[in-house]
């Protein structure tokens, strides 16, 4: 993955941590249920998914290719354990 795109999305997981307290009020406003957990996480992935795009398009001026997917993916996944924190 270029390399200004994985600093962005780093600089994006930072923002959600410092941002943990507004994401958990959203989930409790919009969501009773025990699933509010699932949904933080549903809020975190998509953000990350969004700015992964955005940036793609803006930084490098074109859509992510497939194997730029799946650095993605895999990126996402070795930071698996920071995301499931913000729950």
């Amino acid at each position: 993955m270029d390399e200004k795109l994985l600093k962005k999305i780093e600089q994006k997981i930072q923002d959600m941590v410092s941002d943990k307290e507004h994401m958990q009020n959203l989930s409790s406003l919009i969501s009773s249920s025990s699933d509010s957990q699932s949904f933080v996480f549903g809020i975190v992935v998509g953000r990350l998914y969004n700015s992964f795009f955005y940036q793609s398009k803006r930084i490098l001026n074109r859509e992510p290719t497939e194997q730029e997917i799946q650095e993605f993916l895999k990126f996402v996944e070795s930071k698996k354990s920071v995301l499931e924190s913000l729950r």
